[in-house]
């Protein structure tokens, strides 16, 4: 009966397609295009005739017929199909015969992997997004959605474009610039690349790195105890590691690996339209392959002075204070907190009466500190915080002024946006849509928005944060990147 109702619905050439589009060919290749650029590194049409004959021979069995693990097997399987080929004329017995002499070259195989790539920290996370939807929406038949079989469509906001940018930048400001003067900086010093840990805490992180490990929890679950992986780790074995030069062959310990990995320096980057909330770049690290770890959504930083905007729009806010305003730059005590009393990092323009736009363009921590304790509190600043998508825990204390508070990079970019969005926040979207392979909508992505704060105060912010790098602490951007500053609406409409 599903034959016949297939028939009645389809031509042969429709169910054909499907099928090639969706059917696994092992590897972790799903469908024909996948398979092709897999096993020989070609689209489908660009497959010579035994090469497309390997693929439909194994699709009987694809572990038993893999052209990579079984080639033997695999030759004689696609003998097999050319054979068939020659019978029902589609070759004649002479290609038949000479195809079959030919050997099966699977040198250009490349296996899916999401370690490799365009965007993989962000395809990771679209993973675990699709993964936790289907488990939550299922097929007409009730079967749970299989994102590798089901032939979905997933429409996601990135921008190739400004990922591949974002992703260059990475590799030449992190590869060619930054680690160089970390590693330069490391030379000689005791204990590199850890300073100010004692022996005993360095030695807990290398623990906590070898228990992160895939070689530790693979042998925890073969039954190993603790000494004997520590043992293993310790015998020098081939491995291949990560430069910035790209992957090299060598020999070290798996422990000597934790030490040679701790010396990387790591990066988070997320850029967000203000307006719709699209995530348009996603960098998770530096390298997905041999550091997994998301430093975009999952790892939290003191974010330091970034934090300041916040503490500036929580004080603006409920009072008539302004960019051009004047506070003066002078130690502020905080009696309740044990006298604390933060310090400036120089003492320029100390003692003076110094504007807001100026104060916060060059740091100036006097000015925070009065501002978080004569214009607004810690618990408003938090309160404020919140509204603009800062979910992590902030303790209400005054030192938030200086932002000691630790954060990931998504929520300051998505708080960010906020300021940009005059004061309405949207949380950030991944996915606009996901359909079956028939273009039917399963899932549509419904932004969530809120207005945080007024859009006057969101304007004077802005204006505050362009003198960070007009004339400020960030100054360095225009004269690295040739920034101009823009002076008129003329110049500001055009950039």
């Amino acid at each position: 009966m599903v034959a016949i109702k297939l028939e009645r619905n389809y031509t042969k050439d429709e169910i054909l397609t499907m099928y090639l589009n969706t059917v696994d060919f092992g590897s972790n290749a799903y469908g024909i295009k996948t398979a092709s650029k897999t096993f020989f590194n070609k689209l489908p049409s660009e497959l010579e005739t035994q090469e497309a004959a390997a693929l439909i021979g194994l699709l009987r069995a694809p572990s038993a017929y893999n052209p990579v693990k079984r080639n033997e097997r695999s030759t004689e399987r696609r003998n097999t199909v050319l054979a068939q080929m020659a019978k029902y004329g589609f070759i004649t017995e002479a290609e038949s015969k000479n195809l079959m002499q030919k050997s099966l070259d699977v040198s250009k195989y490349t296996p899916q992997s999401h370690d490799e790539g365009t965007a993989t920290y962000f395809r990771e996370y679209v993973r675990s997004f699709v993964k936790e939807w289907s488990k939550t929406h299922n097929k007409p038949n009730g079967d749970p959605y299989d994102v590798h079989k089901d032939g979905l469509r997933i429409y996601t906001t990135i921008d190739s474009r400004m990922q591949h940018y974002a992703e260059e930048a990475v590799r030449e400001h992190f590869g060619k610039t930054v680690q160089k003067q970390f590693f330069s900086s490391m030379k000689g010093v005791d204990n590199a690349p850890f300073t100010g840990l004692s022996k005993d805490e360095i030695n807990k992180s290398y623990i906590q790195a070898m228990k992160n490990s895939e070689r530790y929890n693979s042998m925890k679950l073969e039954g190993y105890s603790d000494e004997e992986i520590r043992n293993e780790f310790n015998k020098k074995v081939e491995m291949r590691v990560f430069t910035w030069q790209g992957s090299r062959d060598t020999v070290m310990s798996p422990w000597d690996s934790l030490r040679y990995y701790k010396f990387f320096l790591n990066t988070g980057m997320v850029s967000i339209e203000p307006q719709t909330g699209h995530v348009k770049v996603y960098i998770g690290g530096i390298n997905y392959k041999y550091f997994k770890y998301d430093n975009a959504v999952m790892g939290r930083r003191q974010v330091g002075s970034t934090f300041k905007p916040f503490v500036y729009a929580s004080a603006m806010k409920d009072s008539e204070l302004s960019p051009c305003s004047t506070l003066p730059n002078t130690p502020v005590t905080f009696e309740n907190y044990d006298n604390w009393t933060p310090k400036n990092s120089n003492s320029t323009r100390e003692g003076e009466m110094i504007t807001l736009k100026w104060a916060l363009a060059n740091s100036v921590n006097y000015i925070s500190a009065n501002l978080i304790k004569n214009y607004t509190t810690p618990s408003a600043v938090i309160s404020l915080a919140r509204r603009m998508g800062i979910k992590s825990s902030i303790r209400a204390v005054p030192s938030i002024c200086l932002g000691t508070c630790d954060l990931s990079v998504i929520e300051m970019a998505e708080a960010m946006s906020t300021f940009a969005n005059r004061g309405t926040h949207i949380q950030p979207v991944f996915i606009t849509k996901i359909t079956d392979n028939k273009g039917v909508v399963l899932y549509s992505s419904k932004p969530q928005s809120n207005v945080a704060l007024d859009e006057q105060t969101s304007y004077l912010i802005l204006d505050l944060m362009k003198g960070v790098v007009e004339s400020g602490t960030g100054g360095r951007l225009r004269y690295i990147y040739n920034v101009k500053k823009c002076n008129s609406r003329k110049d500001r409409n055009n950039r």
